[in-house]
């Protein structure tokens, strides 16, 4: 513990932390809590509310937007990619996370999630819940098909070798994410970033994490056609964008 404050210290980093959020009212403030409980000397907290219309934003406005540093509020519905386009370009970090709103990931593991980049080494990384021996709650055999296929489709076109590309932990040196254009309002996000980061040649990392994953009846949003729009994504920015 001492040698990740010593480093943070050294490098005078500050955590800028992205969460996007939509109709998370029986989550939004165990995760806020968590987050702004969790050990970091230098750290700002932006909420993206996409229009949450299941009680989430009027918990934030009333009881959770006096504890963070930033809330956005959308007028109408995006998706999370929007969503994080309007936290990334508000982000004032030299580290830039993302962290979504539900209760699948574990705030404390940020600080082991951006380790890579205190010591100089890395300038994105990516948190895999497939590597590494860390908790891992047992809930969709497809949902586990499906990404490694996307992995792997978008593996063969970038050229890199990630575990788990549907990630949320996903940590950027400051510069290089606000360097790049997000055109995907929605889950697309996901693979479009991993080819433009790929395509800028930066040194990746990935750091193995916990998932509490929920199931659908818990709240979990992402489907089918979100797994199409993926292959879609890959292909796209694979080999027709710059």
């Amino acid at each position: 513990m001492s040698s990740i404050y010593g480093r943070e210290m050294h490098y005078k980093m500050k955590l800028s932390i992205i969460m996007p959020c939509y109709n998370e009212v029986n989550t939004i403030d165990d995760i806020v809590d968590a987050v702004t409980n969790m050990s970091y000397p230098d750290k700002e907290i932006i909420i993206i509310d996409d229009f949450s219309t299941d009680g989430t934003r009027n918990k934030i406005r009333d009881r959770i937007e006096s504890r963070v540093d930033k809330v956005i509020y959308h007028d109408y519905n995006q998706g999370k990619g929007a969503a994080l386009r309007s936290g990334i370009k508000t982000a004032t970090g030299d580290i830039i996370i993302i962290q979504d709103a539900d209760v699948e990931y574990d705030p404390n593991e940020i600080p082991m999630v951006i380790q890579p980049i205190l010591d100089g080494k890395a300038d994105v990384v990516f948190g895999s819940r497939f590597m590494g021996g860390r908790p891992h709650r047992v809930v969709y055999f497809w949902h586990m098909v499906g990404n490694k296929i996307l992995t792997t489709i978008s593996n063969m076109f970038t050229n890199i070798n990630l575990t788990d590309m549907e990630t949320c932990y996903k940590a950027f040196r400051g510069e290089i994410l606000q360097s790049i254009e997000i055109e995907e309002d929605r889950f697309g996000f996901e693979p479009e970033i991993i080819v433009k980061v790929a395509k800028k040649k930066v040194r990746i990392y990935e750091v193995g994490i916990s998932y509490y994953g929920r199931t659908y009846e818990e709240g979990k949003k992402i489907g089918w056609k979100d797994g199409v729009r993926a292959i879609y994504c890959i292909l796209k920015y694979s080999l027709f964008s710059k």
